[in-house]
């Protein structure tokens, strides 16, 4: 699996782990559905929801 960045789109990510969702749930990102939230890059993402956009990479890439 490709290395996660705060580049990545949200789309991508569930792309390559459907697992991953979980994170996103955790940040309270509950739309994943919405084709805007899937074009969102991890950063843009924890942005919105007020996240720690370093802690989320660490989990999306099974580092913490």
């Amino acid at each position: 699996m490709a290395k996660i960045t705060k580049d990545t789109l949200v789309g991508q990510a569930l792309e390559q782990n459907p697992d991953l969702a979980k994170y996103f749930f955790e940040i309270g990102m509950h739309c994943l559905g919405c084709p805007a939230s899937r074009g969102e890059t991890i950063a843009q993402a924890c942005a919105v929801h007020g996240a720690d956009c370093e802690a989320l990479l660490k989990k999306l890439n099974g580092e913490g």
